[in-house]
């Protein structure tokens, strides 16, 4: 099976389990880091680099003062986001825990998936719920008012580009550049280097993938998914302009491989030195800053280019959910206590470094002297960029739906995963843009006639 095929599919399981779940169910048992159980947590996780870190620090910290064994399961983006909509649709209780993001929580809770960590994460006072920046916290709550996750680390999107090839090539950037702006410094940056790319951009399918930054794009050139009764408009003009503009870009000045290339990819490109520029995550800036990278000290860090727009950062967090089937949730809220803890950072910092500590999460963090100062190329552009996010107002148009990268719709994971593939065809030359745009165009209806 195709993984097309497979999000169709598992898309599928989750609106069939969405009527079958009934809404009530028990709370957790509490919270508390002091007992040890000597149980073993099943964690399912994406594969980022943070998480990484995490992994390797669990056994001698959390473990060690517990008692509480974890079972990581690791699995790259596409493939996390699908094994994590069938186990929460199928309330299977394989996994008590799993990294979710702000497009999850808000269906997922609605139709009673995830346990609530209010009534005792949240309540800790040693967990300092408070200190959680705002628009994350308020990403991970649901439509009743309650937090049903919490942020391992949060982000927006940004500009990165290296400071000494774009000083031997006599240019500089803009604080806030323009797309067509970062257009013409790419053309001149191509090959700056043997091997260099101009820019590197996401093309591999998934909607969290390629979609994610394209979407940014269509936002700031005057494009949306839908308008506000639910028409779709894939084919509209800003779209269309967008689309036409981020495929020509990366196909004229792009990575080599560009439709397969995600998020991954395109942070071992830039640290290798084979991209001048990227327009992605700001959580990938500490993982370019860190002690044994080898362009440590060559960023620079720009605000995600506009068009239209004032600002075009999409606000994105991984974050730890309890499935509500979980028979371990006690533990299960001990583990989310100490992964997305204010003591957590401390850790990283000890074992990594300042500068890879998972961002975006806590305002004590960027009030740490010491953050400051090992993340001061970049902690401060982070900060602002996810504090002007905006997901209900994105565009220059009014949205049927929420969502900056995404629409915060169950449908869109689905619809944004069959769109990605078109448009990385389209990338690949195996289809033209103005053919993946009709393509999509007609599933994006079928999509918003369910809404009229």
């Amino acid at each position: 099976m195709t993984r097309r095929h497979l999000a169709t599919a598992i898309t599928g399981i989750a609106m069939a389990a969405t009527a079958a779940i009934a809404l009530a169910g028990c709370s957790g048992a509490g919270g508390g880091s002091t007992n040890a159980s000597g149980g073993t947590l099943k964690v399912l996780m994406v594969n980022n680099p943070q998480m990484v870190d995490l992994q390797k620090l669990t056994a001698d910290n959390f473990t060690k003062q517990t008692g509480i064994k974890v079972d990581y399961t690791v699995l790259p983006e596409d493939d996390l986001r699908a094994k994590a909509s069938q186990e929460f649709s199928a309330q299977a209780g394989q996994y008590d825990v799993a990294t979710i993001s702000n497009y999850e929580v808000p269906f997922y809770s609605k139709n009673g998936w995830l346990l609530s960590l209010d009534d005792n994460v949240a309540k800790d006072a040693s967990f300092k719920q408070d200190d959680i920046l705002q628009p994350i916290q308020d990403a991970l709550t649901g439509s009743d008012g309650k937090i049903y996750a919490e942020p391992f680390y949060g982000e927006s999107s940004m500009l990165y580009y290296r400071k000494d090839i774009f000083q031997k090539e006599g240019l500089t950037m803009p604080a806030n550049p323009t797309w067509e702006q970062v257009a013409a410094l790419a053309d001149k940056l191509n090959n700056a280097e043997p091997g260099m790319a101009g820019i590197c951009l996401r093309g591999q399918p998934g909607w969290g993938q390629m979609i994610a930054p394209l979407t940014t794009v269509v936002n700031t050139m005057g494009g949306t998914w839908f308008d506000d009764d639910w028409n779709a408009q894939v084919t509209g003009a800003g779209f269309t302009k967008a689309a036409n503009f981020y495929i020509d870009l990366v196909k004229k000045d792009g990575e080599k491989g560009a439709a397969q290339a995600g998020y991954t990819e395109c942070l071992n490109d830039m640290t290798q030195g084979k991209a001048a520029m990227w327009y992605d995550a700001t959580a990938a800036a500490g993982s370019l800053e860190a002690s044994d990278s080898p362009v440590k000290g060559k960023i620079g860090y720009a605000a995600a280019p506009v068009d239209q727009t004032k600002s075009s950062g999409w606000l994105y967090s991984w974050a730890w959910g309890i499935e509500k089937a979980s028979k371990n949730q006690s533990d299960a809220e001990k583990f989310i206590e100490w992964a997305s803890g204010p003591d957590y950072a401390n850790l990283v910092a000890k074992k990594y470094g300042w500068a890879q500590v998972p961002p975006g999460t806590r305002t004590s963090l960027y009030e740490n002297p010491d953050y400051q100062k090992d993340a001061g190329a970049f902690y401060k552009q982070v900060q602002d960029a996810i504090n002007s996010a905006d997901p209900t107002n994105p565009g220059v148009q009014k949205r049927p739906a929420p969502g900056i990268q995404f629409v915060a719709i169950p449908e869109f994971a689905n619809l944004g995963t069959d769109a990605s593939q078109e448009f990385s065809d389209a990338i690949a030359g195996k289809t033209s843009v103005s053919a993946a745009l009709k393509a999509v165009q007609s599933e994006a209806q079928k999509v918003g006639d369910k809404y009229k």
